[in-house]
């Protein structure tokens, strides 16, 4: 076994990190020590990673995890070697997508093909480390470094598991196959295998970051009219409208989109979604993706759980099986009826890892994309 040395951008600390973020620097970009993949992992060379609001989670606190952690979960990359080299399906030079949660395959929940909640894999993202344990990062000063949920994609290269990544043509931009793995795969798994929309069922978003504005997309892919959003950014109500929106609204002028049949929660906060779950119909069902902070209570009206008939659903990685959709989503994509590209905001680059989770922080950005460089 040997050891390469990767740049990657690391966090000591969760929590009390002063804003700006661009000047307090909670992220680092650092040199670390990346061992080989063992058999059964894959090492891959990021090409292009999300900053997702689960990253600024962990940094803010919202999102407690051991320290210090190389984060990223969110990427496109390319195989450069594999630790069975007999591993089928895939090959040295494939372009693949990284996802944030693998699946042990022998759980009742895998078992049961509910792979994203494989309660193994859930327990080693919350040790840091890869599913089949420990970690492969090291650092000269702290020793182990922990893996963001067994990708730590902002770094130039990373070793993950052969069930943390999902093979796709090479001829996607990595910066568009990137956002597939949360953003896409949240978003509009929420809508089509969550809340299960159908063609002509009127939905309501709530939020619009890139798991929000996938969820539009896919609502509007499903056939799902009309489709209404909320959110406080008025660039990003005139993207939505531009992407397909009937109507767009700020959350103190939400009337308008009250009384949909599906309502889908991004925002990551209780009162938001207590408020998502009064707007809908009688008999509607209501699905949150948003991560609030673990100390939020959400208190709704238990009787209307009956008395309206209403259904409240959590959605973690949108009910997805990667292998299984992100071929599918990949395929709208191509149709025309999934624009992902449009969510991009930026492309920065990893030493500005800080300002760009500032402009997140602030709202400003929808998704921002990071080149790492090798």
């Amino acid at each position: 076994m040997t050891d390469r040395r990767i740049a990657a951008a690391v966090l000591s600390r969760s929590g009390d990190h002063a804003r700006p973020y661009g000047a307090s620097s909670p992220l680092a970009v650092k040199t670390l020590n990346l061992a080989d993949p063992r058999p059964g992992e894959v090492l891959v060379r990021i090409d292009a990673a999300g900053i997702c609001h689960s990253d600024l989670s962990v940094i803010n606190g919202d999102r407690p995890r051991p320290m210090p952690m190389a984060l990223g979960h969110e990427a496109a990359g390319t195989v450069l070697a594999l630790g069975d080299p007999d591993e089928p399906g895939l090959a040295v030079g494939d372009r693949v997508v990284l996802v944030f949660l693998p699946s042990c395959g022998q759980c009742p929940a895998c078992l049961s093909g509910e792979g994203y909640l494989c309660a193994p894999a859930a327990a080693a993202n919350g040790r840091g480390e890869l599913i089949r344990g420990g970690s492969r990062l090291r650092s000269a000063e702290a020793g182990a470094v922990h893996h963001h949920l067994g990708v730590s994609a902002f770094a130039t290269q990373a070793v993950v598991d052969r069930r943390s990544l999902v093979k796709v043509d090479a001829d996607i931009p990595p910066e568009t196959a990137a956002l597939f793995g949360c953003a896409v795969l949240t978003g509009v798994g929420a809508v089509m295998n969550t809340a299960r929309v159908r063609p002509g069922e009127s939905v309501t978003v709530y939020g619009l970051g890139g798991v929000g504005l996938a969820a539009l997309l896919g609502a509007l892919a499903s056939g799902a009219q009309p489709v209404h959003v909320i959110d406080p950014a008025p660039e990003k109500r005139a993207l939505a409208l531009e992407l397909g929106a009937a109507s767009a609204h700020a959350p103190d002028d939400d009337e308008g989109a009250a009384g949909s049949d599906v309502v889908i929660e991004t925002v990551g906060k209780a009162a938001v979604l207590a408020r998502a779950y009064a707007s809908a119909r009688r008999g509607g069902r209501v699905v949150t993706v948003g991560l609030p902070n673990p100390a939020e209570q959400l208190s709704i009206n238990a009787l209307s759980l009956v008395a309206e008939g209403k259904t409240l659903m959590g959605s973690y990685m949108g009910s997805s099986i990667p292998s299984r959709d992100i071929p599918r989503y990949i395929a709208l994509w191509r149709a025309g009826r999934l624009p992902v590209e449009r969510l991009l905001s930026s492309v920065g680059t990893l030493e500005e890892i800080n300002e760009l989770m500032d402009r997140l922080a602030e709202g400003k950005a929808i998704r921002q994309v990071i080149v790492p460089g090798w």
